[in-house]
């Protein structure tokens, strides 16, 4: 572990019991094998206590999607959030340029988010968020290169809290994990969490590693 990491962990450790018990449910879940999650710097301003872990979907030697999911904790509650916790996320992939312009892909790209959600019988409140459609093309020296389209899915919600004032994060983590897989057109796992998901089909080629 570098001592970024070690950093982290040490300051983890001195944080309040419920927000150590919502982090080391995180730390303990095992996504499908496709879904590579690390770890990384979580934000410093938003709450008092915050971590955050990222993700790429890989299938072979490329990469289809990937993410940033955030716990944050605020022991003194939060009026916006409704609770002492909220999930911060950030979702994107590659895109047919047609899918792209379809106009019901952004409510379906959140209905993602909250199906993924529901699936799991997870209580969850004050969902907010956006999806944006990005299409880039290439002109001049760079004509030779296919147009691109990405989207990308930012949202915020807080867990109900359960038992001990800490909310389910090992299951909430599952559910991203979920949307992770759904975005990057991935069939559905083996996982019973999984039997509602319809992934997006005919995506953009892969991305080399």
């Amino acid at each position: 572990m570098d001592d970024a990491k070690e950093g982290e962990r040490d300051a983890t450790e001195t944080a309040p019991l419920p927000f150590r018990s919502a982090v080391e449910a995180l730390r303990a879940t095992r996504p499908r094998p496709e879904i590579e999650i690390e770890s990384t710097k979580p934000p410093q301003r938003l709450a008092p206590y915050a971590y955050a872990l990222e993700a790429t979907v890989v299938e072979g030697d490329e990469d289809l999607a990937d993410g940033r999911l955030v716990l944050l904790h605020d022991p003194a509650g939060h009026d916006a959030w409704q609770g002492t916790f909220r999930l911060v996320t950030l979702v994107r992939a590659e895109l047919e340029p047609e899918m792209a312009a379809d106009p019901l892909l952004p409510e379906v790209c959140w209905s993602w988010l909250t199906g993924a959600l529901q699936s799991r019988g997870l209580s969850y409140g004050e969902p907010s968020g956006t999806v944006t459609r990005a299409s880039s093309h290439y002109f001049g020296g760079l004509a030779t290169r296919p147009a691109a389209s990405q989207i990308e899915i930012r949202a915020s919600w807080t867990p109900r809290e359960v038992l001990g004032g800490v909310p389910d994060t090992a299951a909430h983590l599952a559910s991203w994990c979920d949307l992770l897989a759904q975005i990057a057109g991935l069939p559905p796992g083996a996982d019973p969490g999984d039997a509602a998901v319809v992934t997006l089909p005919q995506r953009r080629g892969p991305q080399s590693r």
